[in-house]
C-alpha cells in the first residue's frame, strides 16, 4: 500500500476520529480537557502512527508537555481501545507529537492585527 493511496487516507481519517474520541473520554488531569487531535499518519505497513496534537487555551510549554506525558503514560490503553473500535490488521503503536501550527497561525494573525491597527485606518 503506497503512503498516499486512497486506502491510507481512510484509514488516517478514521483512526484521527476514533483517537479523538478516546483521548476525549481520558480521565488522566494531566491531560488537558482541550486537547485536539489535528492530524495522524500511519504508516504504510500499519505498524506506527504520528498523532499530532494541539492543547487549545493556555500557550504554556508544561501544559502541552504535561499532556504528552499523560497520552504517552495511557498509550497502552489507547491502543487497545483503538484496537477494539476499528479493525486493522495490525494496531499501531502511536507517537504522539504537539502541533504548534495552531498557535502560530494566532500569533502571526495578532501581528497583523496589529500592523494592520497601527495604519490609523488607511488603506495600503
Amino acid at each position: 500500500m503506497r503512503k498516499n493511496s486512497v486506502k491510507n487516507i481512510r484509514i488516517n481519517g478514521e483512526v484521527q476520529r476514533v483517537l479523538a474520541e478516546i483521548i476525549r473520554d481520558l480521565k488522566d488531569p494531566r491531560i488537558s480537557p482541550l486537547t485536539s487531535v489535528v492530524s495522524v499518519e500511519v504508516a504504510p505497513d500499519l505498524k506506527t502512527c504520528k498523532a499530532w496534537i494541539s492543547v487549545y487555551g493556555d500557550d504554556s510549554e508544561k501544559v502541552q508537555n504535561d499532556t504528552v506525558e499523560g497520552l504517552k503514560s495511557a498509550e497502552g490503553y489507547i491502543r487497545r481501545e483503538l484496537a477494539n473500535r476499528i479493525n486493522l490488521r495490525n494496531t499501531p503503536e502511536i507517537r504522539f507529537i504537539v502541533d504548534q501550527s495552531i498557535a502560530y497561525g494566532v500569533r502571526m494573525s495578532k501581528l497583523i492585527d496589529e500592523v494592520n491597527g497601527g495604519q490609523n485606518g488607511r488603506e495600503l
